[in-house]
């Protein structure tokens, strides 16, 4: 009888333990892979834990409320495969390894380090059915839990490169805690029946060599943290992808200023939380992406892919100098007072590092205040998968003219920058300036 160790899992590189807050399976359950078997919740985050397996639950090993440490097997799994889909690994007790059949491609076999990456047994078995090499295979962005491969993205992989398209394969990496991002597969053609420019542009690029870094006497190596390596490899994955184009546009927020002087100490009392200028910036956007809904999108391969819901993520800066971006979902249905509430709410569970996984999934547009930091003005990179990010300058006193039925006067005005940056596969330079303006008008006109 084939078993399955389920082991507590590591939801941050600096977690050791987690606290079993309830469980969704009892001993005799049958379940599905990525059926939801437990609820774990640690110092930074709170997790549905999903099986990486099918099967039958053998044995529970702790209870609710028992605080385990990472690595600890908590349950026991049998493995219900049938005979003619087995593995080799699956089987191996019964199969030597000299009676495997030979394949081409180096044998992937199942990784049992704690750091490495893990795969099922269905996904070893389509990964060998289709001679994938292990380096193939680790190459395979997945979009499961904690960035696993889920037999759904390695079967898209193996029939796009049966189709004769190029999937865009990224090296693995640690969960996406720092950003709100879904892997995907973008297959990229290898020739073209269209007219030559359109074949020449979507000729893939060749991978640039990084530059050799000499350290000289004096100089401090730091290594990356783990929130700021999943940053760095999303944003450079999001340049290679996304052909970014930036426009930006000077807004009057006059009238929205002298709104907020008005209202800030009324709304204090009544919502029990600080009136910021976030959420009428996020109401003009959520506005204006109804109006334009190729702004709320993705792009995969020649496909658009307009999203129905309007979710905003709003970048939140961290006391250790990362950032994350907790995301407001259907903030279209919100009014203004649920909109700074949620605002609110994301942002200290952010800094108290109590995120869960959904509160920072399912982004369809991101906001970026540079402001904040007395910034007035910056090129922000696309969040993945969407095509677009707005960021918002820091709001100043300037001169200005201003017209009157008397004629033109210089008055001052409070004024500030936003910038988009856009993908230009599915957003032109029309669209995007016209989007930006949109936005600027519903703030310029700000009543509340």
């Amino acid at each position: 009888m084939a078993t399955f160790e389920i082991k507590m899992p590591k939801l941050g590189e600096s977690i050791t333990e987690g606290t079993i807050m309830t469980w969704s399976v009892k001993v005799g359950d049958v379940i599905n892979e990525d059926d939801i078997l437990f609820e774990v919740s640690t110092a930074k985050v709170s997790a549905e834990i999903p099986s990486p397996v099918a099967g039958k639950i053998l044995q529970i090993l702790f209870n609710e409320g028992d605080t385990v440490a990472v690595g600890t097997v908590v349950a026991i799994v049998q493995l219900e495969v049938d005979s003619e889909e087995e593995t080799p690994e699956v089987a191996e007790s019964t199969t030597s390894k000299e009676e495997a059949p030979a394949q081409s491609a180096a044998p992937v076999k199942n990784v049992k380090s704690e750091e490495a990456r893990w795969y099922s047994p269905i996904v070893l078995q389509i990964a060998q059915e289709a001679q994938l090499s292990k380096e193939e295979l680790d190459s395979i962005p997945g979009t499961g839990y904690e960035g696993r491969l889920s037999k759904k993205d390695i079967k898209t992989y193996v029939e796009l490169k049966k189709k004769g398209t190029q999937p865009v394969a990224t090296a693995t990496v640690a969960p996406q805690k720092a950003v709100s991002a879904e892997s995907t597969l973008v297959p990229q053609p290898k020739s073209a029946t269209v007219s030559q420019p359109v074949a020449a542009a979507s000729k893939p690029a060749s991978t640039p060599t990084a530059p050799v870094i000499p350290v000289s006497d004096g100089d401090e190596v730091v290594e990356m943290d783990f929130v700021r390596r999943i940053i760095a490899d999303h944003m450079v994955m999001s340049k290679q992808v996304s052909p970014h184009v930036t426009t930006v546009v000077e807004v009057d927020v006059t009238k929205l200023v002298r709104w907020r002087e008005r209202n800030k100490e009324s709304f204090q009392r009544r919502e029990g939380i600080s009136l910021t200028y976030m959420p009428a910036i996020v109401e003009a956007v959520t506005k204006s992406l109804a109006e334009y809904p190729y702004v709320n999108a993705s792009v995969d391969g020649y496909r658009m892919i307009l999203k129905k819901s309007i979710n905003i993520g709003v970048a939140v800066s961290l006391n250790d100098g990362n950032l994350i971006v907790p995301v407001i979902h259907n903030a279209d249905k919100l009014s203004l007072s649920g909109l700074a509430g949620s605002i609110d709410t994301l942002a200290v569970k952010a800094r108290a590092n109590k995120l869960s996984p959904d509160d920072i999934q399912g982004g369809t547009f991101t906001i970026t205040n540079f402001g904040t930091f007395k910034n007035i003005i910056g090129t922000p990179i696309i969040n993945q998968p969407q095509v677009a990010i707005l960021g918002v300058g820091y709001i100043e006193k300037k001169p200005a003219v201003v017209e009157t039925p008397e004629g033109d006067t210089i008055a001052i005005r409070h004024k500030m920058y936003l910038s988009l940056s856009y993908d230009h596969r599915i957003v032109n330079g029309a669209m995007g300036g016209a989007f930006l303006r949109r936005i600027a008008d519903y703030l310029e006109n700000w009543n509340g």
